[in-house]
């Protein structure tokens, strides 16, 4: 029961993603979850005359072997990053549609036609959604409510709330305390050492080297 609805509170935090661009009855393409190379270029000409580009490459953190102090410690590491490359797309996915779906609401003109359409999509993503969240594990699911706040940068208690209103954001944190999972908590890899070590692995995942 504690699994279904880890899987439940993920897809319901996953409404967001419910956009007119992936159509009704399909599943979006996962992003990749590799970042680019650079942040920036431009073109100059040099002073024989020819035509140039120049990149500002990204900063490239290299981080240190993993040392373990006992196979206990190294199993979670690597169950962990299991999870994360697991979970990381879907939340990111979330946080690419976010905004486009905050944005088309917007140019509903009454707030009963904003919340039709909410509803109605929030059946649909259900029956897209429900199937890929339950070919994860317990661990998988908590570990995407919890990357979805990395990349979001809100919990998901806030993003239901912004898209469904205070109280079923209110009914589905308090039903969810009961079997364990709290979608108030925060993502704070500078304070936890748990999400440290998350933050530590997205990064690795993300530049390539895991």
């Amino acid at each position: 029961m504690r699994r279904e609805l880890i899987y439940m509170f993920a897809v319901i935090a996953m409404v967001a993603v419910a956009t007119p661009a992936h159509g009704e009855n399909e599943v979006a393409e996962l992003p990749s979850v590799l970042r680019k190379v650079y942040h920036h270029k431009e073109y100059f000409v040099n002073e024989a005359g020819d035509s140039c580009l120049r990149l500002v490459l990204n900063d490239v953190i290299v981080y240190p072997p993993e040392r373990f102090r006992n196979k206990k410690e190294e199993q979670f590491y690597w169950k962990t990053v299991r999870d994360v490359k697991r979970t990381l797309p879907y939340a990111k996915l979330i946080n690419m549609t976010l905004q486009e779906t905050y944005e088309y609401i917007q140019t509903f003109p009454t707030h009963k036609e904003r919340e039709q359409y909410l509803h109605r999509f929030e059946k649909e993503v259900f029956a897209q959604y429900k199937p890929e969240m339950k070919k994860m594990t317990k661990s998988q699911g908590k570990m995407l409510i919890k990357l979805i706040n990395r990349e979001t940068d809100q919990n998901s208690y806030n993003i239901v709330k912004a898209f469904m209103g205070t109280f079923r954001a209110g009914f589905w944190h308090t039903f969810g305390r009961f079997f364990g999972v709290n979608m108030k908590n925060g993502y704070k890899p500078d304070k936890n050492k748990e999400d440290a070590m998350i933050e530590r692995i997205c990064i690795k995942v993300e530049t390539g080297q895991l």
